[in-house]
């Protein structure tokens, strides 16, 4: 299998390929984007994702690649881009993505009543496309920066599903867990209210399950990677959920991300819907959380790598610092709490960094306190243990003060990621693929 996890969600921890063969496996790095706040155009440039996957797979050995049966993307979901339908980009700053951090208060109304009214109200997942911080709020101003009312030849893709149009030369489709937020229903399966009524839906992708064997690469796409043209594009999930996959969560566990923003994750019985609140389908499960805005990227503002590895060495993770921060790359804030004028509080700074540095960590464990709060209000059960994982997770010190704070006990678990979780899931959807006696290409239903 070929993974790819094109974002690069976890402070010290790059891009990653993964290729796995009966013979061999490797892995490469890439250069890791800035946080929120800092980022420069090369995140939200699509060319540049392209660029980025031709290049890990270029550092695979040419044995490994002929290899490769099958390739899945894990992307950032959220950062969501307008572009042509055959996947070329628009001009201006139309040719970049609006990145998953950036709400839009000016259409939270409108995409509020564009998802109001979902059959008797179940849970399906309107609730976060209502959102300012939704993707359905970026794609009502991505459609009016472009000036057009109807979505004629224009497509609306997420990062993994502009990345999978690629591979696959073909840019209708769209992986569930990535368009939730935009609006589709995980358990009408159909896209919520009345969006499919606008007169932009054609702008929509035609929506596949997490796991689906989509069809082969295309074949100036295969040459171009040095893949064989039998390798077989699965549809992949959000960054997170590979995550998940990766570290097979027991049913107590809860999985948090330390990242460059902070994720948790739970399985749970039933669906659970609510604003700045995920509920995907995973692995025939329901699995419910949330993501920050405010997370271990904003720590690169202040220190390296190195530094914060040193300064952690001298907090004691046993005693308070005594100062109250709220560590967010910028305004705004999508969960525990969906508030998109909520404001970043990253003072007052002592003269000691470590102290410092111990604060901003204490402020990120708070919200990680208040976000498994916020899960259980809604009816997820309490979990038992926290698995963690990204960056955050080669910290001891900081899993010891989480422990404090959490009350729970914290297993970190630093090298599971997405793309071994998306390697897992790929191999699965193979396998089962080829029993049924081959990988026949998706179909427009």
């Amino acid at each position: 299998m070929l993974v790819v996890e094109h974002s690069s969600p976890y402070p010290g921890q790059k891009p990653e390929v993964a290729a796995e063969s009966s013979a061999a496996s490797g892995s490469g790095d890439a250069d890791d984007p800035a946080e929120p706040g800092h980022r420069q155009a090369g995140f939200l440039d699509p060319l540049s994702w392209r660029d980025g996957l031709i290049g890990l797979c270029g550092r695979l050995e040419p044995a490994q690649r002929s290899a490769v049966g099958a390739i899945a993307i894990a992307g950032t979901s959220g950062t969501l881009l307008l572009c042509h339908s055959d996947g070329s980009l628009l001009s201006g700053d139309l040719a970049l993505a609006l990145p998953y951090w950036q709400a839009c208060a000016e259409q939270a109304k409108a995409a509020a009543g564009l998802v109001a009214g979902t059959a008797d109200q179940r849970p399906g997942h309107s609730a976060a496309a209502a959102s300012a911080s939704g993707s359905l709020a970026r794609a009502l101003r991505l459609l009016t920066r472009s000036g057009t009312s109807s979505g004629n030849n224009l497509l609306l893709r997420h990062q993994a599903d502009w990345l999978m149009g690629w591979l696959l030369g073909d840019w209708r489709w769209g992986e569930e867990g990535n368009n939730l937020r935009l609006g589709w229903d995980l358990q009408r399966q159909a896209w919520a209210g009345s969006l499919a009524e606008q007169p932009w839906a054609t702008a929509l992708p035609q929506i596949l399950p997490s796991g689906a064997v989509v069809g082969p690469l295309a074949p100036t796409v295969a040459t171009l990677l040095g893949l064989p043209l039998s390798c077989q594009v699965v549809s992949g999930s959000t960054d997170a959920n590979g995550a998940v996959l990766a570290a097979a969560p027991g049913p107590s566990d809860g999985i948090t991300v330390l990242g460059t923003t902070l994720v948790l994750k739970q399985f749970v019985e039933e669906p659970i819907s609510a604003a700045g609140v995920s509920c995907h389908r995973v692995a025939g499960r329901w699995l419910v959380g949330g993501a920050a805005n405010a997370g271990a990227g904003v720590l690169r503002r202040f220190y390296s790598d190195q530094q914060i590895r040193e300064l952690s060495r001298q907090i004691d993770p046993d005693q308070d610092s005594g100062l109250r921060l709220r560590p967010m790359p910028a305004v705004g804030e999508r969960f525990p709490v969906d508030d998109p004028e909520l404001m970043p509080v990253l003072e007052p700074r002592p003269s000691s960094d470590a102290l410092y540095l111990q604060a901003l960590l204490e402020g990120l464990t708070r919200i990680e306190v208040a976000g498994w709060q916020r899960l259980q209000q809604l009816g997820a059960a309490p979990v038992e243990r926290l698995i963690t994982l990204g960056g955050g997770a080669q910290n001891p010190q900081w899993r010891r003060l989480r422990e404090r704070m959490l009350q729970r006990p914290v297993l970190n678990r630093p090298g599971l990621g997405a793309a071994l979780g998306m390697g897992l899931l790929a191999r699965a959807a193979l396998a089962a693929a080829n029993h049924n006696g081959g990988p026949p290409p998706a179909t427009t239903p």
